[in-house]
């Protein structure tokens, strides 16, 4: 058929989306006949899935296809693996789900895993913050990017350095799963300002260069249309750097005002005393 012409379906994603969703979805039932909807919502399952389908439409549809020769092609690639998909397996508590649907012994062991030196060090947000962006400027400034152009292997080393990160990068702000460090509110907010300052200036850097960054795709479209296609590429960083990141701290600035407006409700609760309510038709003068 033509319309899947330009679909790759490589079994390897193929198959590791559809495992990983398998194991989701039977983690999932087990949970919600064991314990109840109220312990895990149905929504997580539906956002995990929805961020496999999106790393599927990423690797597998003509997005992939076109990213051998056009860079800005390339670019809604990678944004809708660190800035979609990502977030949206975050928001899937997949770890809360692991630990709930497991066995006592198995739960005892991941509880173990998490605390561990390694995942604690890992899982600082100081850490996920750089290990993203050192993997997004060290891949778009270097040479890897020009040799996963030329690379199949490097390629999907991209990809999967890319969602690795790009998850752990949003494990702080979403805060559903148990983590060895979590992030205040004010903290996330820094942490989503210098993302989001931090992408604007790679965007900058690879709008305003005057020279082709990527020699492979001068030689496919020549190197006045790659120099121009490298600034739109720019650019739609940039735009998805604010499309997505803004709403994201949006977000948690209202999750912090709901938090504090619990907090100040349960304070008033202890503090105030309890006034019984007056009976219609009378007044409290005498």
């Amino acid at each position: 058929m033509p319309i899947l012409a330009n679909w790759t379906f490589d079994p390897a994603v193929v198959g590791g989306l559809a495992v990983a969703g398998a194991l989701y979805v039977r983690a999932d039932r087990r949970v919600r006949r064991e314990r109840g909807d109220r312990r895990f919502p149905p929504s997580r399952r539906r956002e995990f899935l929805a961020g496999l389908a999106i790393i599927f439409v990423a690797l597998e549809s003509p997005i992939d296809t076109g990213s051998a020769t056009s860079f800005s092609v390339h670019m809604v690639q990678h944004l809708l693996l660190t800035l979609v998909a990502a977030p949206l397996l975050v928001l899937g508590a997949p770890v809360t789900l692991a630990l709930l649907a497991a066995s006592p012994e198995d739960r005892r062991r991941l509880a173990a895993a998490l605390r561990s030196a390694p995942v604690r060090t890992l899982c600082r947000p100081v850490v996920t913050w750089a290990l993203f962006f050192g993997v997004l400027w060290g891949s778009h400034l270097t040479g890897l990017f020009d040799a996963s152009l030329r690379s199949s292997g490097v390629h999907a080393l991209e990809h999967v350095a890319y969602l690795v990160t790009a998850v752990l990068f949003w494990m702080p702000v979403v805060g559903r799963d148990p983590a060895p460090r979590r992030l205040s509110h004010p903290g996330r907010i820094l942490y989503l300002f210098f993302a989001m300052a931090s992408m604007s200036f790679l965007s900058l850097a690879l709008f305003s260069a005057n020279h082709v960054l990527y020699p492979t795709y001068a030689t496919v479209e020549g190197a006045a249309k790659a120099l121009a296609d490298q600034a739109s590429g720019g650019t739609l960083m940039w735009v998805g750097g604010m499309v997505f990141i803004v709403p994201a701290l949006a977000l948690v600035m209202l999750d912090w005002m709901r938090v504090d407006e619990r907090a100040a409700r349960r304070i008033d609760a202890r503090v105030l005393p309890t006034q019984p309510p007056l009976s219609p038709g009378r007044s409290t003068s005498r």
